[in-house]
């Protein structure tokens, strides 16, 4: 028995918190997690980041005019975002196979929970998060 996660197609739609970007897919979720590494920390602003992944498909986008990709140097590290008000919105992978999805930027329901909390080691020092998911201390487990 596995416990993968069945790959369904899902309507996913979201936007910033100006509104002047949106977005919408139909996309198979792959994974939804938080993410407690030092990189996400600072892009969030907060103890960690909601991610959702899904496989590589095309944005259907309104006021993409708006967006903006920061790759940290020498890293594989971005983020996309609203110039107007800086949230976080969805972006390619560096193997550009995997969109991420910002789950705080969707409009609708996530299509599945939250599997696990992963970079837990680096998880910031004031964080008093107790866990009701599986932790890792990487990259996600996998299923």
């Amino acid at each position: 028995m596995t416990n993968a996660i069945p790959e369904t197609r899902h309507h996913l739609s979201g936007s910033c918190l100006c509104g002047q970007v949106k977005y919408s897919i139909e996309a198979e979720v792959r994974d939804f997690y938080y993410c407690h590494c030092s990189q996400c920390r600072k892009i969030s602003g907060s103890n960690c980041a909601a991610n959702i992944l899904v496989k590589r498909v095309d944005v259907a986008w309104t006021g993409d005019k708006h967006l903006r990709r920061y790759d940290v140097p020498g890293r594989s590290f971005t983020k996309v975002f609203c110039t107007h008000c800086g949230s976080g919105l969805p972006f390619l992978n560096f193997n550009g196979d995997t969109l991420i999805i910002p789950a705080g930027s969707l409009d609708v329901p996530a299509p599945l929970n939250p599997r696990e909390h992963i970079f837990w080691a680096d998880k910031a020092d004031w964080d008093t998060t107790q866990p009701l998911l599986p932790t890792s201390d990487g990259f996600p487990t996998q299923t």
